[in-house]
């Protein structure tokens, strides 16, 4: 990777998408640093933190931590993912609009971005007024923020810097390097990987201290910190042991995503000869791959949001009061019990199979396999190669499934072991930054392969 790197900044063309990427990246840092008016940031941090197990956690995570902060930024990328996401999925529902996907070219494509646009619009308008309402409902906001002048500055300033990061992305497409919504979301989350280090460094620190008797639960307490405030001071602490559990199982879960990123199987492919004119075409063998991991992270995020709305609704409404029979409840969907893991890996793997569909075709797939004259080798053309090809992606999808589900949950069980929830969606992090990685190193490889390429009336 490094190498790659090395030799693609000796390129100029290639030295200057680099550069102008890394502005767009640094433009983004600094918009997450600039605090949105009105808003009490330590506050929303004690409670975004007591949240961090509902859907404001993983919000928070993609953002890089600009939404606990509430910076410009705040709502980051992610109304953009959501509007591509239900963009995508309309379709295959909408005739219109698979019909611009599939013929309607270079026009359509533009079509189908303007309404995307329209629509992560549209979704950051709702994510702003609930992101003020939340802050309302808490009392997050300062002295004079609960008039109607503080909430259109806040819900403006949220609004436009939502659709400033969708720009920047789309600039980054354009003239940079790699994908720049993934870029975006790549930066944002490897920028808390120095926050990560210090508060694992603090959590043994204070667990030490917690063995020596330095702090307890009453010191706290005397300290100014509520009942419930203290015991999660108190839970945040992570033995020595924890913390080489939590080093080793991250370096682990990137070989393995690596590993599973390039896995694919290739389904061999005969060309039939044909003759055309004085010419024969065909005849050549190839083979059709289908990766495991083709649904990427969205399976997680999918599963991760609806299995976290009941928790985050009850957040809105207020936590309830321990000893009751609501909270009982509460405790019993909250992202670090049992009920919680189980439904969340059968999400999972629902939404898994459900996006390999739309991804992938089979009917569609066999059609144009015989087309062209193409057959799978001891399966007749028609129904014979489309059942192959269903059983197949069924097992490819199962697999993949299953090795998403891995990732997602064990982040939860080293959490639960460590009696620690900040790891809680550290799977879906480790996924994007991994893979956003690989397809950056890709992406420079075949320009440069582009650019070297001298082609055979020059060979």
């Amino acid at each position: 990777m490094i190498q790659t790197i090395q030799k693609a900044w000796g390129v100029p063309e290639l030295r200057r998408k680099i550069i102008f990427t890394m502005l767009i990246l640094l433009i983004f840092r600094i918009g997450n640093a600039i605090t949105v008016p009105y808003i009490d940031t330590g506050l929303l941090k004690d409670q975004l933190d007591a949240m961090g197990t509902t859907y404001f956690g993983l919000l928070n995570a993609m953002s890089g931590g600009a939404f606990q902060m509430a910076t410009v930024f705040a709502l980051s990328i992610q109304p953009y993912i959501n509007s591509s996401i239900i963009i995508q999925l309309l379709t295959v529902a909408i005739p219109y609009l698979e019909q611009l996907s599939k013929d309607g070219g270079e026009e359509g494509r533009k079509k189908i971005q303007s309404i995307t646009r329209y629509t992560t619009i549209a979704i950051a308008v709702l994510q702003a007024v609930g992101y003020y309402f939340m802050m309302k409902r808490y009392g997050i906001l300062q002295e004079g923020g609960e008039g109607v002048w503080p909430a259109l500055v806040i819900i403006v300033t949220l609004i436009a810097g939502s659709s400033f990061v969708m720009w920047m992305g789309e600039q980054v497409n354009e003239f940079g390097i790699g994908n720049g919504i993934s870029m975006i979301l790549f930066a944002g989350i490897l920028s808390r990987v120095p926050s990560m280090i210090v508060g694992l460094a603090d959590g043994v620190h204070m667990w030490s201290n917690i063995q020596s008797g330095d702090m307890t639960l009453e010191s706290l307490q005397s300290a100014g910190y509520s009942a419930e405030r203290a015991q999660q001071v108190l839970d945040s602490a992570i033995p020595p042991w924890g913390a080489v559990l939590l080093v080793i199982g991250m370096l682990a879960l990137i070989v393995f995503i690596v590993f599973i990123n390039d896995a694919e199987r290739r389904i061999p492919v005969q060309y039939a000869k044909r003759q055309v004119g004085r010419r024969m075409y065909g005849g050549q063998s190839s083979n059709l791959p289908m990766k495991v991991g083709m649904a990427g992270v969205l399976p997680i995020i999918f599963a991760q949001s609806i299995a976290s709305l009941p928790i985050t609704i009850w957040s809105f409404i207020g936590i309830p009061e321990q000893g009751t029979v609501s909270y009982a409840i509460y405790h019993a969907i909250d992202a670090q019990s049992f009920l919680y893991m189980v439904v969340y890996f059968i999400m999972i793997i629902g939404f898994s199979y459900f996006y390999a569909t739309i991804q992938f075709n089979p009917v569609e797939i066999a059609n144009n396999l015989k087309k062209q004259g193409g057959f799978i080798p001891g399966f007749r053309p028609g129904k014979p190669t489309i059942d192959f090809i269903k059983r197949v992606l069924n097992r490819i999808t199962f697999f993949g499934a299953i090795y998403l589900g891995i990732v997602a949950l064990c982040p939860l069980i080293v959490g639960k072991i460590v009696q620690n929830s900040s790891v809680s969606i550290g799977g879906t992090s480790v996924i994007i930054v991994v893979g956003v990685a690989l397809e950056t190193v890709k992406a420079l490889e075949s320009q440069m392969l582009m650019r070297q390429y001298k082609g055979f009336l020059e060979s």
